[in-house]
């Protein structure tokens, strides 16, 4: 991406460097998809707590479905330069890998609109990792939230992207 003299690569900002929301007011409305994933490590007897159904607060992944579907129709409340984006469908899915004593969530946003929805499917990520430790802090504090990324996007100007496999 090329940049004239004075201007930034970064669409947050404006010549001058003051943040912006960015205008898409041009751009056409067209499907959109983000797919993301992130991963919550634990002890053992933590996982085994998730599996079990028997945490203290309830069914945790069902919880934590809950709370990353609602997240991600809020993005916009809590990051400023994002724009409200109406969802057409969120999907948030928990894979448990005993291997690892972990806890992978795969989050998918899709809109018919004018801008992408990546933040809306890596919020939805983060969140729903962050009930889970939410609802298992008091088994195990230790608990690490890692790897949350965008896997792909489709839709728009710069069409479909892929993570690079490469990259872990």
């Amino acid at each position: 991406m090329s940049s004239s003299p004075g201007s930034s690569p970064l669409t947050h900002f404006d010549a001058t460097g003051q943040a912006q929301m960015v205008d898409v007011g041009a751009k056409l409305e067209t499907a959109r998809v983000a797919v993301a994933r992130g991963t919550i490590r634990m002890q053992p007897a933590t996982l085994a707590l998730i599996q079990s159904g028997s945490a203290k607060k309830g069914d945790v992944l069902g919880v934590a479905r809950i709370a990353a579907i609602m997240a991600s129709k809020r993005t916009a409340d809590l990051i400023p330069l994002c724009h409200p984006i109406a969802l057409t469908r969120v999907t948030v899915e928990f894979e448990v890998d005993a291997a690892a004593s972990a806890v992978h969530c795969t989050a998918r946003a899709e809109t018919q609109g004018r801008t992408g929805v990546e933040m809306e499917a890596l919020t939805a990520v983060q969140i729903g990792l962050l009930t889970i430790y939410d609802m298992c802090k008091a088994a195990d504090r230790g608990m690490v939230m890692t790897d949350v990324r965008l896997l792909e996007k489709l839709g728009g100007k710069s069409g479909h992207w892929q993570a690079d496999a490469a990259r872990g």
